[in-house]
């Protein structure tokens, strides 16, 4: 019995820095996780979300089939989803996954005690798969504190809380089986993961990962499967990206703001590290930078190698934007880097993506030849807005309006020209369609593919 005991005791504490919580009697040992469960249980709470879309036809491009089947086209459909979140303050601040709530027309929010409470999104980021949300009328909730996820360990003891397939609210428990994961996370979410083996299913999303504290150390996105159920790898968006984004949505920003980088980077493996010199792989090889890239401004060259942000390694370039992610705008971070075989340190300052050039942001009225059609000039704005890398110069689409899908423009494409007129500003658009005949033609990028877009007024 006395061997038993001592080999609970051993697996249930964590390292001396946690400030790990021992079992104070024989009670709480026979009770294993249920006082921990108690305690954090009540701020994980069950998500139900609905939106309405429009089925578009298949037809409504086609001259022909279009009239054959307008009847059944913009037939609305309703689509429903379910997952999990975490109240993160007395006041009703809700995290929990962009794929849970993302462009959702009506949000319910219950509670494991079955109080219900109407969310509204405050800010949602696509790429990191995280959304916050603020429940109605809410006071005195109950929350869970949030830990630095760069304290955490492989191999402490976790638990993941969520809602797996609507059964109601499930725990399961395993260790942090892995940190710095990048690149590895299913759906649209990329970045950096914690991941773990404590089973995660469909539903668990947006739930939340703790400690044996209680602590919200991650939250809860996705899994690796070929069966489509838990095989033990899963990941969780760290607690240091949810305080990040928690910030900003107090401060009244409704869509997520990266500090922009301004270059393209590669990972240094084996082969670059010898050719660079190097001592061991490791690092992100700067590829180009921006003119006016804070890094180039810090004194950093193409061919430069990051080894470090903040003190915090960083291997790939989704580490990198972590880690800078994790600052605020306006603040600077310590950047490590070998510049010619020599180690080097800069400040470099965290910066919103400038609006330089300025973007001239158009929008074609209802007068004009493509009614709807909005475009801008390109700059580093403009491209985070659309979720595309690189810089350059050009004017884009950023949203193509009715008339504009209709002859194949979509968001994101470059205008060259207009009837074989290049297209210098936003501006130009209008009034070289407004010059034209009843015959025009487009030309316009889509990524490497040259397009040519003609139609009849």
């Amino acid at each position: 019995m006395f061997l038993r005991v001592c080999l609970l005791l051993s697996v249930l504490a964590a390292p001396l820095w946690a400030e790990t919580r021992i079992p104070q009697n024989q009670g709480e040992i026979s009770l294993g996780f249920a006082p921990l469960v108690k305690e954090a249980a009540p701020a994980v709470v069950n998500i139900y979300a609905r939106r309405v879309v429009e089925q578009r036809s298949p037809f409504a491009d086609d001259p022909f089939f279009n009239n054959l089947f307008r009847d059944f086209q913009k037939r609305p459909r309703v689509h429903n989803s379910l997952g999990s979140g975490v109240i993160l303050s007395n006041d009703g601040i809700v995290v929990s996954n962009y794929h849970v709530v993302g462009m959702a027309t009506d949000i319910r929010v219950v509670l494991n005690d079955r109080r219900e409470y109407v969310a509204d999104v405050m800010l949602g980021d696509e790429e990191a798969d995280l959304a916050i949300l603020k429940l109605r009328d809410a006071e005195n909730m109950p929350h869970l504190s949030l830990r630095d996820s760069d304290t955490v360990e492989v191999g402490e003891l976790v638990l993941a809380i969520g809602n797996p397939f609507g059964v109601g609210q499930t725990v399961s428990s395993g260790i942090v089986s892995g940190l710095a994961r990048s690149g590895t996370a299913t759906g649209n979410a990329r970045g950096y993961f914690i991941q773990t083996d404590a089973p995660i299913n469909p539903g668990n999303s947006g739930g939340a990962l703790i400690d044996i504290n209680g602590r919200l150390i991650g939250v809860n996105t996705s899994i690796l499967t070929r069966s489509g159920g838990s095989n033990g790898i899963g990941f969780a968006i760290p607690s240091a990206l949810v305080a990040t984004f928690v910030g900003q949505a107090r401060d009244g920003k409704d869509q997520f703001i990266r500090p922009w980088a301004g270059m393209t980077g590669q990972p240094v493996d084996a082969d670059l590290s010898d050719g660079l010199g190097l001592k061991a792989p490791g690092g992100v090889l700067i590829a180009d930078l921006h003119p006016i890239s804070p890094f180039a401004t810090a004194g950093l060259v193409p061919g430069d190698v990051v080894l470090g942000v903040d003190g915090e390694p960083v291997n790939t370039p989704a580490e990198m934007l972590f880690r800078m992610s994790v600052r605020s705008i306006g603040a600077y971070a310590q950047i490590s880097y070998v510049s010619k075989g020599r180690a080097k340190e800069a400040e470099v300052a965290m910066i919103a993506p400038p609006e330089n050039p300025p973007r001239g942001q158009v929008t074609l009225s209802s007068r004009e030849v493509l009614e709807g059609l909005t475009l801008a000039r390109v700059n580093p704005a403009v491209l985070a807005e659309l979720g595309l890398s690189g810089d350059g110069d050009g004017i884009i689409v950023l949203s193509p309006g009715r008339s504009g899908a209709k002859i194949g423009l979509k968001r994101g494409d470059l205008i060259l020209g207009v009837n074989g007129k290049e297209v210098k500003a936003p501006s130009d658009v209008g009034q070289l369609l407004r010059k034209s005949g009843r015959r025009v033609r487009i030309d316009a990028l889509r990524g490497n593919r040259r397009l040519t877009l003609k139609f009849r007024i």
